[in-house]
């Protein structure tokens, strides 16, 4: 059982490793494509990847269950990716960062309503939240001052939300018994088909000779393979091993892998906030992981 957890926890880790660092490739190839149409690619590309590994198809499905696979294509596929997104337009890169890592903190109030397993919240779990935040926060804003923008921060907000809901739906999903990969394909399937209709709103256009450019071929398989098909595996896996609250709080870590990449890859300067927003962040998640409640 403890091998378990420790392989759950790893491969959350290196979920959170591999989405931290998608912004490189997502800014390279944000010079030839639309947003909404690398979130359309990758995910094709993940759902393509996720057949040639495993063809088989996913027998005995219940009408409540495809309900629930469809409720996750659309939170954790469709509508998380868009409101992000589109909050991108509205407000600054900072606040949706910081925002959006207010998903584990929902995560957490939605399984103690709806899990009936999970008890009250324990305060070591809230001082946690409250440390890596402040971390996060330091890391998002860096010296620039905050700005409020009401129509992209509650979008981000409805992101985090959103998130929330699919690892709830995901924590579901894993009590059915299916093979992981199979089911991430099956709700890859409904999110690329919600998405459909939003393609005609956001300019949408196809322009596959686009990707005769190595460049962008590289970076559009690493987001669809690594960080689509192979991350929503692990992290899906982590959240079936781990429980959908403890493998959340991963997220508070995304900042941090984006700070260091951005340190490593684009030398970017290393400011005192940013060696303080990671320490709390990391510190955070510890007070939260320690002592955080899992689902059983």
């Amino acid at each position: 059982m403890k091998s378990s957890k420790s392989v759950g926890h790893l491969a959350a880790l290196f979920t959170i490793i591999i989405w931290g660092t998608t912004f490189i490739s997502t800014k390279i190839l944000l010079v030839e494509f639309r947003p909404v149409e690398i979130l359309f690619f990758r995910f094709v590309m993940g759902f393509a990847a996720l057949f040639l590994v495993c063809p088989r198809r996913l027998k005995a499905v219940s009408r409540r269950q495809e309900i629930t696979f469809a409720l996750a294509g659309l939170c954790g596929i469709c509508l998380y990716y868009l409101l992000e997104n589109i909050a991108l337009t509205y407000t600054m890169a900072s606040n949706v960062g910081v925002i959006i890592s207010v998903a584990p903190f929902f995560t957490a109030i939605l399984s103690h309503l709806l899990i009936k397993s999970e008890g009250k919240l324990r305060a070591s779990f809230v001082l946690g939240f409250v440390v890596a935040m402040a971390g996060v926060a330091l890391l998002g804003f860096n010296g620039s001052r905050l700005e409020l923008n009401p129509m992209g921060d509650i979008l981000a907000v409805c992101a985090a939300f959103v998130w929330a809901c699919y690892s709830i739906l995901t924590r579901k999903i894993s009590s059915f018994g299916y093979p992981v990969i199979l089911t991430t394909r099956r709700t890859f399937f409904y999110g690329i088909l919600f998405m459909v209709p939003a393609l005609f709103f956001f300019e949408f256009e196809p322009g596959l000779e686009r990707f005769a450019d190595v460049t962008c071929l590289l970076n559009i398989l690493y987001l669809g393979i690594g960080a689509s098909a192979l991350c929503f595996v692990t992290w899906n896996f982590a959240v079936k091993t781990l429980g959908a609250v403890r493998t959340s709080v991963y997220i508070y870590m995304v900042p941090v892998i984006t700070v260091a990449t951005s340190v490593l890859i684009l030398k970017e300067p290393v400011t005192w906030s940013l060696i303080a927003g990671t320490a709390l962040a990391v510190t955070g998640l510890f007070l939260s992981e320690y002592n955080g409640r899992s689902e059983r």
